[in-house]
């Protein structure tokens, strides 16, 4: 008999009082399909975590950084896949069954293509090239709504308590088990954080971060960049 796919959609937040509603709201169909929305709050003061209560099976709050927050979502979970999904992303409807062909084959963990939310052109080819170097390298980046059977995640360790580079290191461990599972029907992504920064100037940030990371910088020393990079365009 054929494995099941039981979720555990773990989402992290950070002051997302804005769009937290809408979020969860989009995930209430899987929620009544008998799948878990687990919300990981690290004390935001906006009331982030009081407006998800209602709309997900439970909100866990943790210390701050993604990759404490999803380890410690993934430590209550209950679902025998865990899938790990940032607050501005969307599932495409065709997620469960997409899901469940990933359950029936043999691979351990997998991502989905992703697609840019805004209307500009150049989105539509810098998602094609995102989605393009995740198949040719295997690595999994966050917005591209990492899942992985539980077991494996435990057996790995979880996310290294990183604040930058999670999802790329736990890639990275993930391919030595196998090949991803790659779902080319999108998430949409929110494309906000490239209008703020300008596109140009987040294709040059994000490689030249991974550059620096590839050639063994710290994690920490890059979240320092990215920070500063972020300030300097918000007073622009």
């Amino acid at each position: 008999m054929s494995e099941t796919v039981s979720l555990s959609i773990i989402v992290p937040v950070w002051q997302e009082a804005a769009g937290i509603v809408a979020s969860l709201s989009a995930l209430q169909p899987l929620r009544e399909a008998g799948h878990e929305v687990i919300v990981v709050d690290a004390g935001s003061p906006d009331g982030t975590a009081g407006l998800a209560r209602p709309l997900c099976d439970r909100v866990v709050t943790s210390g701050r950084g993604r990759a404490v927050q999803m380890n410690a979502g993934a430590g209550v979970a209950r679902g025998n896949v865990l899938l790990f999904l940032h607050a501005d992303t969307r599932l495409p409807a065709s997620a469960p069954a997409w899901l469940a062909r990933f359950v029936a084959s043999p691979r351990a963990w997998g991502r989905f293509d992703v697609r840019l939310s805004g209307r500009r052109p150049l989105f539509r080819v810098i998602a094609w090239f995102m989605n393009r170097r995740s198949r040719l390298t295997g690595i999994c980046t966050g917005d591209q709504a990492l899942f992985v059977r539980r077991e494996v995640f435990q057996a790995q360790g979880g996310f290294q308590p990183i604040p930058l580079m999670e999802d790329i290191e736990l890639s990275r461990r993930l391919k030595r088990v196998s090949p991803p599972f790659c779902i080319a029907d999108p998430v949409v992504t929110d494309s906000r954080r490239w209008e703020t920064l300008g596109p140009w100037r987040t294709i040059v940030l994000m490689w030249r971060l991974r550059w620096r990371y590839w050639r063994g910088e710290s994690p920490e020393s890059l979240a320092q960049i990215y920070r500063s990079d972020v300030r300097h365009a918000s007073k622009s």
